[in-house]
């Protein structure tokens, strides 16, 4: 009998792949409005170090302090404003009515109120395509179009930090902190270098699969690995 795969160990969810939520410095969403427009000052640009983008440190009207969502083209001392009147400016908040077409977003909302889950990595952004009566077609940054409830708030602009895979870890050591702060284990050991009890890829006098790599969707999950349940396999001809 073989060991656990990843995969089960992954589901049971040991701190090894859950995320270290003591690293994030706040939950970042969307500031609260009620009337036309709130406006909140920009007082600090900080790093956090379970993010791939910077977050800002605003100042409400009533002294409280948020983290939001950075994005390019502001900085300390402008100004965001966020409200059904905001207006169509870099780092405003806004319902996704109220965007133009072709105008790049970021933080979009998932179902109203939700504080913002899509496009939310550095140098990431989408764009309002169309709008109907009772929603809006925006395009992700993987170019996938997706409909939303027309309530749904999202930030202009796009997030902070683009470029930031372009520059390489180089030394080992440095991905290894890097991928401390993710709800991921690294590094990541391929199936056919492991031992046979480890994985149903492993074993054999090379490394090879030694068996069909696809599997059916109701595969147990020690033997769920490889392409699952996929409609066609092979060089797209």
């Amino acid at each position: 009998m073989g060991k656990r795969i990843i995969s089960q160990n992954r589901g049971k969810g040991t701190p090894t792949y859950r995320a270290p939520s003591h690293r994030y410095k706040a939950d970042v969403r969307h500031l609260k409005f009620t009337g036309d427009v709130v406006e909140a000052k920009i007082e600090d640009v900080v790093h956090d170090s379970a993010r791939n983008g910077p977050l800002f440190l605003v100042r409400l009207p009533d002294g409280r302090k948020e983290y939001v969502l950075a994005v390019e083209g502001k900085g300390v001392g402008d100004r965001i404003q966020a409200g059904e009147k905001a207006g169509i400016d870099l780092g405003n908040v806004t319902y996704l009515k109220n965007i133009p077409e072709g105008t790049p977003i970021c933080n979009i909302e998932h179902i109203p109120g939700d504080g913002g889950k899509f496009a939310r990595a550095s140098g990431t952004y989408a764009f309002v395509v169309a709008h109907e009566e009772d929603r809006v077609l925006v395009q992700l940054p993987s170019g996938t179009m997706k409909w939303f409830n027309p309530m749904c708030r999202a930030m202009i602009g796009v997030v902070a930090g683009a470029g930031r895979a372009d520059k390489p870890f180089v030394k080992a050591g440095k991905k290894y902190h890097k991928m401390k702060s993710k709800a991921a284990k690294w590094p990541r050991v391929r199936g056919v270098a492991m031992n046979a009890v480890d994985h149903p890829f492993g074993g054999g006098k090379h490394q090879h699969v030694g068996k069909p790599k696809t599997i059916s969707r109701n595969a147990p999950p020690g033997r769920k690995v490889g392409s699952i349940a996929a409609r066609r396999t092979g060089v797209r001809r």
